[in-house]
């Protein structure tokens, strides 16, 4: 066993890759290969010396040592999704090639015998296969890129050397695989999106509407203390009161304890008791 390095990964994933037929996925697969490789000659990488572990719809990749890890953040990403962009733009929607691309850092041992062994490889693969990812991605139809840096690539690398990325174009995001025990802090980013204001829906309480309904008989509402309650009416009144909604009084201006005004508030107004006391 070799000594581990430690490495720049990037892990990318196409956008609905399974949904397509067999010549979509073998054209996807080629014209996803020719996209990585003109945006890294056009920003001065040299893609041969990456060493990629291959998938269908993506790879990870990790990158030489001498890669400058701001290059890749912050001139390769905005090329590609440059490209992928413009690529798009005279395509159907399930033509389209969108990705989600993870980026972290970390030991990896290269010479494994099935793939590349190490915590960071797991890291930057959970951070890709992202839900919040998944979601941003989808909410933005027009962009080529979502992407996701862990917690200590935001820190070294995006907040300090940008180039062309905007780190406030971030959010901070939680990535969390609960059948695996997974959870940690991550940032994330549309490309030339603004994803800080987007809502993501699913973070929102559960919808209780599929639940048993109650059948307990509904309950009288309760008042607070020193709080009393005017019937609702409607329009004018004969004295030249107004009826009214449901008014709340507080305080030494309630209307005495245990009674209620009906009908129009004002030297007229008639007291009953309050049944709900």
């Amino acid at each position: 066993m070799q000594h581990p390095e430690r490495r720049l990964l990037v892990c990318v994933d196409m956008e609905r890759y399974s949904r397509r037929g067999n010549i979509q996925q073998y054209q996807a697969q080629q014209d996803f290969h020719r996209l990585l490789r003109e945006a890294a000659d056009e920003v001065g990488m040299d893609r041969v010396g990456w060493t990629t572990q291959q998938a269908g719809d993506g790879e990870l990749a990790v990158l030489p040592r001498d890669v400058p890890e701001a290059r890749v953040i912050g001139r390769f990403l905005p090329e590609l999704n440059r490209r992928l962009r413009q690529y798009n733009a005279s395509r159907l929607p399930e033509a389209r090639i969108r990705l989600r691309v993870a980026v972290h850092q970390g030991m990896v041992h290269l010479d494994g015998a099935n793939g590349f062994p190490g915590q960071a490889v797991v890291m930057v693969s959970r951070l890709c296969d992202a839900a919040p990812v998944r979601r941003a991605l989808a909410a933005f139809p027009d962009t080529g890129v979502a992407l996701v840096v862990s917690a200590d690539i935001y820190r070294d690398v995006v907040t300090e050397y940008p180039e062309e990325i905007r780190p406030d174009r971030f959010r901070k995001i939680e990535v969390v695989h609960a059948d695996k025990g997974f959870r940690e802090p991550a940032w994330l980013c549309v490309l030339d999106e603004d994803a800080t204001f987007w809502r993501d829906d699913s973070r929102s309480e559960p919808d209780d509407s599929r639940s048993e309904p109650d059948d307990s008989p509904p309950q009288a509402p309760t008042e607070p203390a020193g709080r009393r309650r005017i019937d609702p009416g409607g329009g004018p009144t004969a004295n030249g009161g107004i009826r009214t909604g449901d008014i709340r009084v507080d305080g030494q201006n309630a209307i005495g304890p245990g009674a209620m005004a009906i009908g129009s508030i004002g030297r007229d107004a008639v007291l009953r008791p309050d049944p709900d006391r």
